[in-house]
């Protein structure tokens, strides 16, 4: 195991480098003049993937964002920084022509074209290829003072290097997720790999199953519905319909910086509660206008006589069975207990994503941090993790993982940017 050359410590190392480390990354530049040769505190991420990327078995043409372009890396926190959505119009002359467009909500395609432009600035301060296997606590006089960040690069497959640091910011993002039992293949995918896998399947597929009724199942449904001409395409959930996603103004309160506070600050009783009460804005949840587009190509085609888009509500899979030319789903409806057998090319599970344990890298730490009633984690309301009195540095968690200490905002784009701010305060002011 050898250590890279650079600074003997440094005062952050991200794991991960998407949106949300990507505008940590911003705030310590802006706020705390981190950066390449520069006096401020240094910075190095590790990214896994061997580029940046963000949902990109998602980007289907036409498909758009459903937050504000305003909850960028930085307008939250600050509308004059270098890296906002307009300054990134601005560098790619389109300033004029997307205010022209009268919309809140870019193209998919154009936000991860912004991600991709922002994560460029930062390029000297990311390691992409590289898988950290663990952290491991140094120890001086009896007091944890620093975390080596144990980094495996690929594809050389040489020896783990080693990374000092005083902070460790883990920013991995969610991982997706199957139930149990269901193994990946040609022909049976999670939606995340949406536009790779049907791109390369060969010949006129006949048909498709798409399980779930969330917004990524929608959409999946409706490219393949679209790509596909001669394809049919068939949608299986247990609820009666899509439901609507709820994007009321007052709802939409849930995810301003305030309402952290608030947040954090409530009984357990009160967090679950609203947990409960506002899950419909993000889970398991459609935009109306793409509810409505599918329920007119269904109706349309009924008329027609020509059912492509088949709608399988209140149903279950019961089996999915692989061979050779395709995949046999056995579909149950549940109010009947009525069967129906569906031969077609592929099987797509839009089940949804978990968070990344941040356990397996922590291993070596456990022992030193705090958990709640539950068994998890605690996290102060600067995001970092609370450890015992003789613990000095610092490891704090970014995403999904802080959904119930901070709330539904904790793992989404809405608050990234004033999030990250506060992390690099925190990290700045200890």
């Amino acid at each position: 195991m050898t250590t890279r050359s650079g600074p003997s410590v440094l005062e952050i190392a991200g794991i991960g480098f998407g949106p949300s480390n990507m505008a940590l990354a911003i705030a310590l530049e802006e706020i705390h003049g981190a950066g390449v040769n520069s006096r401020g505190p240094t910075m190095e991420f590790f990214e896994r993937q061997p580029a940046f990327g963000w949902h990109r078995g998602m980007l289907m043409e036409g498909a758009t964002m459903q937050v504000s372009f305003l909850k960028d890396l930085a307008t939250m926190r600050d509308p004059g920084s270098r890296y906002t959505f307009t300054a990134y119009l601005k560098a790619k002359g389109r300033l004029a022509k997307f205010i022209n467009s009268k919309t809140l909500f870019p193209f998919r395609v154009e936000f991860h074209d912004y991600l991709e432009w922002a994560a460029s600035h930062f390029a000297p301060v990311v390691s992409y290829g590289s898988d950290v296997l663990g952290i491991r606590p140094v120890v001086e006089d009896g007091v944890m003072e620093y975390l080596d960040v144990i980094v495996r690069t690929f594809p050389d497959g040489s020896d783990p290097i080693v990374r000092r640091a005083r902070n460790v910011v883990i920013g991995t993002g969610l991982a997706p997720w199957l139930p149990d039992g269901v193994k990946e293949s040609a022909r049976v995918w999670h939606s995340s790999r949406l536009m790779d896998r049907a791109t390369a399947l060969t010949g006129a597929p006949r048909g498709f199953v798409v399980i779930g009724a969330g917004q990524s199942a929608a959409e999946a449904a409706e490219y393949l519905h679209h790509t596909f001409s001669g394809a049919q395409v068939n949608a299986v959930f247990a609820r009666y319909g899509y439901s609507v996603a709820d994007d009321s103004p007052f709802t939409n309160s849930i995810f301003d910086p305030e309402a952290v506070d608030e947040f954090y600050g409530a009984s357990q009783e009160v967090k679950q509660d609203l947990l409960d009460y506002h899950a419909n804005t993000n889970y398991s949840v459609v935009d109306l206008s793409l509810t409505e587009e599918l329920y007119r190509r269904t109706y349309q085609e009924s008329v027609l006589g020509r059912q492509r888009l088949r709608i399988h509500r209140v149903s279950r899979v019961r089996a999915v069975e692989e061979h050779p030319d395709g995949v046999r789903v056995t579909v149950e409806h549940l109010p009947d207990r009525s069967v129906e057998v569906l031969d077609v090319d592929a099987v797509v599970y839009a089940t949804g994503y978990r968070p990344s344990d941040p356990a397996p890298l922590l291993q070596d730490l456990l022992p030193e941090c705090k958990l709640d009633d539950a068994g998890r984690l605690a996290l102060d309301r600067d995001y970092r993790i609370v450890t015992a009195g003789d613990v000095r540095c610092g490891v704090y968690l970014h995403g999904g993982s802080a959904e119930r200490t901070h709330g539904l905002s904790a793992g989404l784009l809405s608050n990234t940017a004033v999030r990250s701010g506060e992390i690099a305060d925190s990290i700045v002011k200890r």
